[in-house]
């Protein structure tokens, strides 16, 4: 906790340098930049208090009644991917389908995995939905090292070893798992200035190939299911299909409507009674 204080009063203070400066001082701030800066000071003090964000679904989850007695509960465990889908203008989540959405936006594999016990386990789901690792890709993981985080291939097993870790948590609830692709980015759009997004900078494609080789290998060892997303929206060139998206990273309406039926596909496989080794066959 100690390093965190730290960093952030260090944060605190670059702000503030740049803040008063004289290049800030000749051009004031405008309403609308005022309003980020509030909201991202208000983000950063939340996640200080509650890193892995356990608040979010907390009383939602207090409300939540026990499943009926053939229920089959499926839970949808993600990042923003997962949470946009909740939004109006995605189309519905699953309309009238009981599945959970315990999804939150920019969360990495390292917070999802202290809150499976909450979010899914403790909800009794006789099905996970797991799509995770963009945001550790991208470095989102702050609280981690800046040592560790310096090559890919430390980043990469690091996700390896969180989604290998909820595995064995659901395998311990008699959980089945279904671990979804990351999707491809692109640089197709642009912002309000007409200047491009570039989100292959953050999230370099070879390295969202990489993980998903190696989610699509490990999942069916374990008798997991490996929901492949990724080759459903990808274009020629390994980019997110652009009519797919608004912003080259999250996917808009239509690109929900894409990965809804393959999701449906892989939760009736999932809910199927065959035994693991059965499962393994089928996933092969």
């Amino acid at each position: 906790m100690s390093r965190i204080r730290c960093c952030c009063c260090c944060c605190f203070v670059v702000a503030m340098l740049v803040y008063w400066s004289p290049a800030s001082m000749q051009l004031p701030l405008s309403n609308d930049d005022c309003a980020e800066i509030r909201q991202r000071w208000d983000r950063a003090e939340a996640t200080l208090k509650d890193w892995p964000n356990l608040g979010r679904y907390r009383e939602a989850n207090r409300q939540l009644s026990a499943p009926a007695r053939d229920e089959r509960r499926v839970v949808f465990l993600g990042d923003s991917i997962t949470d946009r889908w909740d939004d109006p203008g995605s189309g519905g989540f699953f309309p009238g389908k009981p599945y959970l959405n315990r999804g939150i936006s920019e969360q990495t594999t390292a917070q999802m995995l202290i809150r499976f016990h909450a979010d899914v386990a403790e909800l009794e789901a006789k099905v996970v939905v797991i799509q995770a690792g963009t945001n550790d890709i991208a470095g989102n993981n702050w609280t981690t090292t800046l040592e560790a985080w310096e090559t890919a291939f430390a980043r990469t097993r690091a996700i390896e070893n969180n989604l290998a870790t909820m595995w064995e948590i659901a395998e311990e609830h008699g959980i089945r798992v279904i671990i979804a692709s990351i999707l491809p980015v692109s640089d197709y759009e642009i912002n309000r200035a007409g200047e491009p997004i570039k989100q292959t900078t953050r999230r370099p494609p070879e390295q969202i190939i990489k993980l998903n080789a190696w989610i699509k290998y490990n999942a069916p060892k374990h008798g997991h299911l490996y929901l492949d997303y990724f080759s459903a929206v990808v274009d020629e060139k390994g980019f997110l299909k652009g009519e797919l998206s608004d912003d080259g990273l999250h996917v808009n309406a239509k690109g929900y409507a894409v990965m809804g039926p393959l999701a449906e596909q892989a939760i009736r496989l999932a809910l199927k009674d065959v035994t693991v080794a059965e499962r393994r066959r089928l996933t092969r």
